[in-house]
Order: structure tokens, then sequence, then C-alpha cells
């Protein structure tokens, strides 16, 4: 007699298929962790490539200025921790009335530098932007007509504005 099992459908068959490479791609980022200096390399040799795509292509501003203030916001990120203790002692000021400061009791604990945005999450967030980018400029959608001067320059007002306000 036929066995009774079901065809796999074609959904399903795509499915697996997205799922295993998937797994795969999720394998690779797992073993690239531990070697920070490497990934972060590849980084900087993608983005010089994306760099000589600009100069050559002399075009697309608005993708490279799109991508500096994505990075821009990706490092302070980085930079910010994610417990503030200075919005936690104004917290707690405005609620009993004392001064905050290091733990006083012992069941106080205390927290150690926690980043908002942890190393390997931007760095992966930065590739991916990179890499986006990258592909962005081989289309002329993208190539939108701007005079690049104004973009660094409204770029660095940006830089400065966002960084006066990191708590250093």
């Amino acid at each position: 007699m036929d066995s009774m099992e079901p065809e796999q459908t074609p959904f399903a068959a795509v499915s697996a298929q997205t799922s295993k490479v998937s797994r795969q791609y999720q394998a690779w980022l797992d073993k690239s962790t531990p070697y920070t200096p490497y990934r972060w390399l590849g980084t900087a040799g993608l983005l010089m490539v994306f760099f000589i795509r600009i100069f050559v292509a002399q075009g697309w501003y608005i993708v490279a200025y799109s991508l500096g203030i994505y990075l821009l916001n990706l490092f302070l990120a980085f930079l910010q921790p994610k417990f503030d203790p200075s919005n936690e002692a104004v917290d707690n000021e405005m609620e009993d009335g004392a001064a905050g400061g290091l733990p006083t009791k012992q069941d106080e604990e205390f927290r150690p530098f926690i980043r908002r945005l942890p190393e390997f999450k931007f760095w992966y967030s930065a590739t991916r932007a990179i890499t986006i980018g990258f592909f962005c400029t081989w289309f002329s959608i993208f190539d939108v007509p701007v005079f690049w001067p104004v973009l660094v320059v409204y770029w660095l007002i940006l830089f400065a504005l966002t960084s006066e306000s990191l708590p250093l």
C-alpha cells in the first residue's frame, strides 16, 4: 500500500531553504564574533571601496550623506550608556529630595558601564548599511543632484551638536 505522506508544497520547500540559509548565515556570524579587529578591518575596507566608488562616479552624494548620518547615529549609540546614572540621579532627587551618588546601602548594587549599542551590533549594522549604500550607488534613481559642500557643512554641524550632548 502507498504511504499517506503529504507532498511538500512549494511554499514549504522555499521556507525550508530560507531557514537553512538563515541558519548558515547566523553560524557564520557566530564564528566571526571573536575576530573583532578583522571584522572592523573588513568594514573599513568596505567603507574605502564605497568612498572610491563615490569619488570615481562623482555622484550619489545624498547616499553618502545618509550613510554618514546613520553611521554617526550608530557611533553615538555605541558611546552612550544603556543606563544613564545622571538621569537616574535627577529622577531620585525629584522623588525623595536626596542627592544621587555611589551606592550607600548594602542592598544597592553598582552597575558597570553597559553600552546602549553593543560592539557586535554596531559592527553588523554599520557593515550592512555600507553594503546597502554601495548597492544604491549602482542605480541612477538614488543619484539626486545636490551641492555636496552643503551636505558636508550640515553633517559637521549635526556632529558638533550631537557631540555636545554626549555625557563625557
